[in-house]
Formats: C-alpha cells, structure tokens, sequence
C-alpha cells in the first residue's frame, strides 16, 4: 500500500490526485497503525520547517515513521516533507530535523529574486529508479527559499542551478527527497511519482 502522511501539511489532495490520474493506488493516513502497513511512505509539506516538524511530532505518526524508515521501507520527501529529513535547518532560527539524511537546510544566498517559484531543469547525477523514464534536464516547478545541503555528496541524485548548484533530489538507501512539487511538474513529475509507488 502507498500512503501520504497527512498530517495537515502540503498540498496532500494535489498530490493524491496526480497519483490518481496516473491509476496510482494511494492512500492518506493520519494515524500510526495505518503507516505502519505502509509498503511506500510520502511525506509531502509546505510552509515553514519549523511548524511543519511541530505537526508532523504532534501528529502521532513519528514513532511508526521511524520504525517503517529503520525496516527500510521506501519514504519519499516532497519539498518540505524532503527538507525535514535533514539534521536541521537554518529557517527561522535553527531547528533540528528527522536525521535521517546527513545535512541541512540553507537559505539562499544570493541576489536572485525568493523564494525561487517557477520551472527548472534537473540534472541527474547518477542512474536511480526514481528517474526511469525520466529524461535527463527535465524540467519541474519549485517553490522554495531554502535548499538541501546534504553532507556527504553521494547522497545527491539531482542538481538544480538557481545562482549557484544545489541538490534538488538526493537519497539515502531507502529515503529520497525531492525539492519541486512532483504532482504539479506535469508528465516528468507524474512518471516520477509513479516510479516510486511501483518500487519493488
């Protein structure tokens, strides 16, 4: 079963609905016995870090998302559900993360206009069955002001250029995080999405 994590952050009914126009069977959960029989985990999420790490504690799910993480079940992070993954970030002050990928999360810093709203092409940086059918520079829609710096570079999938490189896609064993919004990239964001619901 492939389930998003509602855990009243994201634009969860977007993301159901590209999964379902793409005849992705997914369901939304927001309790812990029901993540807990998940075969897939998407934690999607908008907004701010902080209030979102909040939510997802308060939510009740945390403890069974460690374990399905731990048991190596597949997890994708979604824009800020990809941001949480990381040790800390540096929104706001500086708060901590899931841990479950080495790093953080880091403003921009330069001049260009941000947040960053709008297409922009991925490079992939090494083959990954997340990007099957999916070309190489293709492009997808972001919203962000902050982006993932993991630590070790071996994590990095993708790489996006917005004044200067940085990681858009990255993946840690059986966790992946993606900095655009998949559900609203159009055919390359559907194929994506749907790669990681028929992981086997």
């Amino acid at each position: 079963m492939n389930v998003i994590i509602d855990y009243k952050v994201g634009n969860l009914h977007n993301l159901k609905n590209a999964l379902d126009f793409s005849a992705v069977e997914t369901q939304l959960v927001s309790a812990a016995d029901e993540v807990r029989k998940a075969d897939r985990i998407l934690l999607p999420g908008v907004g701010a870090f902080s209030p979102a790490m909040e939510q997802l504690r308060e939510s009740g799910m945390l403890e069974a998302l460690q374990e399905k993480v731990e048991a190596g079940t597949p997890l994708l992070g979604i824009c800020v559900g990809a941001q949480l993954l990381m040790d800390l970030s540096e929104e706001d002050g500086t708060h901590a993360g899931l841990g479950w990928i080495p790093g953080k999360v880091k403003r921009f810093q330069h001049q260009l206009k941000i947040p960053q709203m709008g297409w922009n092409q991925v490079s992939q940086q090494k083959e990954d069955p997340l990007f099957q059918e999916v070309a190489d520079d293709k492009h997808f829609y972001f919203v962000h002001s902050y982006h993932l710096l993991p630590e070790n570079i071996d994590h990095i999938l993708g790489f996006s250029s917005y004044g200067y490189d940085f990681a858009s896609v990255v993946r840690k064993e059986n966790l992946w995080g993606v900095q655009f919004h998949p559900e609203k990239s159009q055919n390359a964001g559907l194929q994506l999405l749907k790669n990681f619901c028929t992981l086997t």
